[in-house]
């Protein structure tokens, strides 16, 4: 099969490796028929963060099942099926308290064994905790909306759940990139009265406003924060959701929320300073976030988009076969692109 290759920051090649296998009884194998390049996977792509040469890459996917193991219960061949950016056992203390990304047993796709998933096949772990089914006769046009609940959905949805947002909250979106924009979709589909995306890029603005953004504010530093606070009563965001990772944006998203505010950090982090334990105190922040444990929002999330509530499907704006990959990860570096589907 072929499958996309890190050999170096900017470095991407598509080449033939070995089918996966089934190693356990509840593997599956897949073939993937939907994947995309994430925002997370630029800090490698540009040589910000390392990563191990000559590796599979990509960690969102849909597929259909191929193969299944011997102990393989709910999943079966034929299946449609997505799957998440972390994949879980399902049964650990973790994931029954709702934390799939914590699982004392999963892990993240290129680890424990596992390949990534910008590939024309796809082995999972855990087949029947990881994999979950669409009908088979949802209308294709819906397969990219579905595709965003493998991460930036789930993820966006994490950073407004790690806020607080709820009916009639006051929030602020820092990142304009495609967890930025799901971000905006989750506070909307919570109930949030207001929310504020800090974008300066038309394309992604729009997409903003679409997805239920009432305010758009272009600036940065301390001019972007005058302004959210120009637009909450002088006092700040009552959520404020962080989906960049820099220290920028940390700073910004800690200055723009109200006292008493929370907020909900999903961008990875890089260069970031110590949290300011001072503020928080003072100013009596709560902070939360991290990795998003998509696997335990995947069920409400999917409903949602199957009866057309949510449509997270214009996050991508680019699509291409699987032997242009190294074209989609330029066109996201260059920001020619929001988000990039790639269809094996």
């Amino acid at each position: 099969m072929k499958a996309g290759i890190f050999y170096g920051p900017h470095d991407i090649r598509v080449e033939e490796v070995e089918d996966p296998k089934i190693k356990l009884p509840t593997d599956a194998i897949l073939r993937v028929t939907h994947t995309c390049i994430c925002g997370s996977d630029l800090w490698w792509y540009r040589g910000v963060t390392e990563r191990k040469a000559s590796g599979q890459i990509g960690h969102e996917f849909m597929g259909e099942v191929i193969k299944v193991g011997d102990e393989v219960k709910n999943i079966k061949i034929g299946d449609l099926v997505i799957g998440p950016f972390f994949w879980c056992d399902g049964t650990c203390p973790e994931c029954k308290k709702g934390m799939s990304s914590a699982c004392l047993n999963g892990g993240s796709w290129g680890n424990k064994g596992t390949t990534g998933c910008q590939a024309e096949q796809l082995r999972v772990p855990f087949a029947d905790a990881n994999l979950f089914t669409i009908p088979k006769d949802t209308d294709v046009k819906l397969m990219p909306a579905l595709l965003a609940l493998s991460d930036v959905m789930g993820t966006g949805h994490h950073a407004a759940v790690s806020a607080g947002v709820t009916k009639g909250s006051v929030v602020a979106v820092v990142g304009d990139g495609a967890v930025g924009l799901c971000a905006v979709l989750a506070s909307k589909r919570l109930g949030a009265e207001k929310i504020i995306l800090m974008s300066s890029h038309e394309k992604n603005t729009k997409v903003g406003k679409l997805f239920g953004a009432t305010d758009s504010i272009p600036d940065r530093g301390q001019e972007g924060i005058e302004k959210v606070k120009d637009l909450t009563e002088g006092i700040g965001a009552d959520c404020v959701l962080e989906c960049v990772g820099g220290k920028d944006a940390r700073e910004m998203a800690m200055a723009m929320v109200r006292p008493g505010g929370r907020v909900g950090c999903v961008g990875v982090p890089h260069d970031v300073p110590d949290m300011p334990v001072g503020d928080i105190f003072w100013k009596n922040i709560t902070i939360g976030g991290g990795i998003a444990p998509t696997a335990s929002y995947t069920p409400e999330l999917l409903k949602d988009v199957l009866s057309l509530t949510i449509d997270p499907s214009a996050v991508f704006d680019m699509t291409l076969p699987l032997s242009e990959l190294a074209k989609g990860y330029e066109a996201m570096d260059k920001r020619e692109a929001i988000k990039v589907l790639i269809k094996p």
